[in-house]
């Protein structure tokens, strides 16, 4: 009898939902995003250098005798399918010599940043249920804690691999994350000072109602305190985008990999599926950094012309378009938000594209440089102003 009341205690829809979210999120939205953002950076380097990138994919069909291949996809869409079958079809070679439990294991650490997702809102509601993960009261905490133990998986792989490349790239990552990782944390403390909450659904709900962090153009937005407020945030914005290129080991701070110095740096030893994961990890963490600053700066999945899952959109357009709004059943305004939020996303995607081959590496030293002398310093000061910003405008 205990064992059936404990069965039925159990809060079977909560669970299923939770899951349903997970698999949407994670095998649906975010593994073909990461593969498909591979080949926007295919597509994007090659414009940028004059190239054609990958533009056909198909079956060779000329090799068995006929005139042209079978072409599947237009402009080259099937290709992540196709790296996705080579990393299958590779052999998994472990080289002689290599600590081969940590040589395994730091693949999987790899692919940690896609668990930090179940703290981020990527959508409003849809059908009465909210579109986050674990929708919990500490979820810039539970980001960081996630995002921070990724730099284990670099640091064994280039510790276990036994070979001075990925050593050498292992030793880089580490400080590297360690220079950015404070400027990252004190970069978000203005917006926690300003919001008082740790809630990212709130914070987002708060700004579809109120004006984005960056652009306070509806609600309360119109008020000159928090015109006052966008000097902390804006300094805010740019220290956390800068962290997060340092973070994710883009250029201009991919020093753990730099292929010119280090052949492939942390993964050189890696093959196959392993190689995979380190690839998919990295790509999740830009999308994870991308989510992030949407979050935190862009409204999440807020536009304030397009309500809510519940129907409700910001004040002043709730009144213009109300009956509008009406038309349409809540779900397809609560899809619409879930479509705004990847959007957001997508563009700052490219962004991090358009950086990558644009601008040049740093140098180690001006790498920690700028980590500990400058991103530091200024993401601490930021806050003073920002704690000085609030005091000057609470007493007016």
């Amino acid at each position: 009898m205990m064992t059936l009341a404990f069965f039925n205690s159990i809060p079977w829809e909560m669970i299923l939902w939770a899951a349903g979210k997970a698999i949407f999120v994670i095998f649906l939205v975010v593994l073909p995003l990461v593969s498909y953002t591979v080949y926007a950076e295919r597509r994007v380097s090659a414009a940028i250098q004059d190239r054609v990138g990958p533009n056909r994919t198909g079956f060779p069909t000329t090799l068995l005798g006929f005139k042209k291949d079978l072409q599947l996809f237009l402009g080259g869409l099937g290709q992540p399918i196709a790296d996705a079958v080579k990393f299958i079809l590779k052999e998994d070679f472990t080289p002689g010599g290599v600590k081969q439990f940590y040589f395994w294991l730091a693949p999987c650490l790899a692919m940690l940043p896609l668990v930090s997702l179940a703290f981020i809102p990527f959508g409003s509601s849809l059908f009465g249920e909210k579109m986050v993960i674990a929708d919990v009261n500490v979820g810039v905490l539970g980001i960081f804690a996630v995002t921070g133990c990724s730099v284990y998986a670099i640091v064994l792989a280039g510790w276990a691999s036994n070979s001075k490349y990925p050593f050498l790239g292992g030793i880089r990552s580490s400080s590297q994350m360690i220079a950015y990782e404070l400027s990252m944390g004190l970069s978000i403390i203005p917006i926690l000072m300003l919001f008082g909450s740790m809630n990212l659904s709130d914070l987002v709900q708060y700004q579809a109602d109120n004006g984005w962090l960056l652009l306070p153009l509806w609600g309360k937005g119109w008020s000159w305190e928090r015109w006052l407020m966008l000097v902390p945030l804006g300094i805010s914005f740019i220290i956390f985008m800068i962290s997060v290129f340092a973070e994710t080991n883009r250029l201009p701070f991919d020093m753990p990999e730099s292929e010119t110095e280090l052949v492939a740096g942390y993964h050189t030893e890696y093959s196959s599926m392993k190689f995979a994961l380190f690839f998919l990890g990295e790509y999740a963490a830009m999308i994870v950094g991308s989510a992030l600053m949407v979050v935190f700066f862009f409204g999440g999945w807020s536009l304030p012309f397009i309500p809510d899952g519940n129907g409700n959109a910001a004040p002043l357009f709730q009144s213009i378009f109300g009956g509008i709004y009406a038309l349409l059943p809540n779900w397809v305004w609560g899809l619409a938000n879930i479509t705004v939020f990847f959007g957001k996303v997508a563009l700052i995607l490219i962004f991090f594209i358009w950086v990558r081959w644009t601008l040049p590496r740093f140098r180690f030293d001006q790498l920690i440089k700028l980590g500990w002398l400058y991103l530091f310093e200024i993401a601490l000061a930021n806050i003073f102003l920002t704690a000085a910003v609030l005091a000057f405008t609470n007493s007016k």
